[in-house]
């Protein structure tokens, strides 16, 4: 009897999973969002980050009752964006972006 006892508790603790714990971080990015008067800037804005990844972005209005636009990922830390409309600089700035904030770039 002693010996089946054991044999059972045996086989019981042995089949017990330990417990699995996985940790992870925020991802290292950080996003623009790109604000100002869409009637004004019909087909986008060209956006270019550090004069070097350069794409098209579209604007939005900053209002409270909209749906959040289109925002765009980037490295986090420091950058120059420059953003300009048919051929000419409408914004040129220097900025510090934190891991997850999204940056609205407000546009005249």
């Amino acid at each position: 009897m002693k010996n089946l006892f054991i044999a059972i508790s045996l086989i019981l603790l042995t089949s017990c999973g330990g417990i699995k714990t996985s940790s992870s971080g925020l991802e290292k990015e950080s996003f623009l969002e790109f604000i100002g008067s869409p009637s004004n800037y019909s087909g986008g804005v060209d956006v270019s980050v550090d004069n070097k990844t350069t794409f098209n972005a579209e604007v939005y209005n900053d209002k409270a009752s909209r749906v959040k636009g289109k925002v765009y990922a980037i490295s986090t830390g420091q950058h120059v964006i420059s953003v300009t409309y048919k051929n000419r600089v409408i914004f040129n700035k220097q900025i510090f972006l934190s891991t997850q904030e999204t940056k609205k770039i407000l546009l005249p």
